[in-house]
């Protein structure tokens, strides 16, 4: 039996197609199980985070009892310790009711009353609890974005895995934990330790525009926006800041985690701040898109190497974050890593 030209172009064609399809539903199917196994880190990672917020609740319920008579502070701290025990025993289906809850109840506490090393580890606790969600919830969009796509259900890439849940869970309102001051602003900032082919890293020298007269160094980086998650967050601070044009998946990270609370334009702010590393070959930054803010308050630039942010610490002119002359070599380090890295908190 033979074929015509016309019929081996068209089963070539067909063998071609289904060849395609297959090759892009396993390359799918990989990533959905990537995608999968990292929201189920993430939530391992929050469900941790919570733990051990529930176990400083009940040591900040021990606290407020004390050993002063007083019925108020008595049921509040029954209150505050079996919300830390429900939480701690609650299903998924239940965890978010009962967070909040617990969240509620923290928040109604008077730090005042509490010891400095307490509120220390409640403001840590609850940073914790912050940035965990937030990595939580950044997996399951990932995952349902993909996951919910027509071609993927019509062939079953995901699977029998079930879908993904978001955990959301309210943040305090109250005077931050970490000062006892109420905070005008909180936010999360993605931040880019941005490397050169000599190990320098680029930063930022500005100022409060209210203080023109004391100067500091920073690294790149700035809020996330509304829709954003830290990577998308972090590659628009580098372009609006020195005009450097990255790809998401091109960054390292995040590596470091760091709370700060600080006044800036009349305003104490209370960030949460998360570090990514990206190597560059040496350019000269021009900002594509500053804020009024932002020119007003970043007067200059410069490629620092460890000598260079120590000089600039000992002429008064603090870098931020503390000690970046002495965490270099671990940003580097991270630049050439593979796999996923852990981050640890920073001054």
């Amino acid at each position: 039996m033979t074929f015509s030209a016309t019929t081996v172009l068209v089963l070539a064609l067909i063998a071609a197609v289904l060849i395609a399809i297959g090759i892009w539903a396993y390359s799918t199917a990989n990533r959905l199980d990537r995608l999968h196994v990292r929201s189920d880190q993430a939530w391992l990672a929050l469900d941790a985070a919570l733990d051990r917020r529930a176990v400083v609740a009940r040591s900040v319920a021990m606290a407020i009892a004390g050993p002063v008579s007083d019925a108020t502070l008595t049921d509040q701290a029954r209150r505050l310790s079996a919300l830390a025990d429900r939480a701690e025993r609650a299903d998924r289906g239940e965890r978010e009711t009962v967070e909040n809850q617990l969240s509620a109840a923290l928040s109604a506490v008077d730090i005042g009353q509490l010891r400095p090393q307490l509120v220390a580890e409640l403001a840590d606790a609850e940073a914790r609890v912050l940035i965990a969600r937030r990595f939580h919830n950044d997996a399951v969009r990932d995952t349902l974005a993909l996951r919910t796509r027509r071609p993927v259900r019509i062939l079953h890439l995901g699977g029998t895995a079930p879908l993904p849940t978001y955990f959301e869970i309210t943040e305090r309102a109250t005077p931050a934990a970490s000062t006892g001051l109420a905070v005008d602003t909180i936010r999360t900032t993605a931040r880019v330790v941005l490397l050169d082919e000599h190990d320098r890293v680029l930063l930022l020298r500005g100022n409060d525009p209210q203080t023109p007269e004391v100067s500091f160094w920073f690294t790149i980086g700035g809020g996330v926006e509304p829709g954003e998650n830290l990577r998308t967050a972090a590659v628009r601070e580098l372009y609006e800041e020195t005009g450097y044009r990255a790809e998401p998946e091109a960054l390292r990270g995040p590596i470091w985690r760091r709370v700060a609370v600080f006044p800036f334009n009349g305003e104490l702010i209370r960030s949460e701040e998360l570090f990514f590393v990206l190597r560059v070959r040496a350019y000269e930054p021009q900002p594509a898109n500053l804020t009024f803010i932002e020119r007003r308050s970043i007067s200059g630039h410069k490629w620092c190497t460890t000598a260079d942010i120590a000089g600039l610490d000992q002429s008064g002119e603090t870098v931020y974050p503390y000690h970046l002359d002495q965490l270099l070599a671990e940003a580097t380090e991270a630049a050439a890593a593979n796999g996923d890295l852990e981050v640890r908190s920073i001054r």
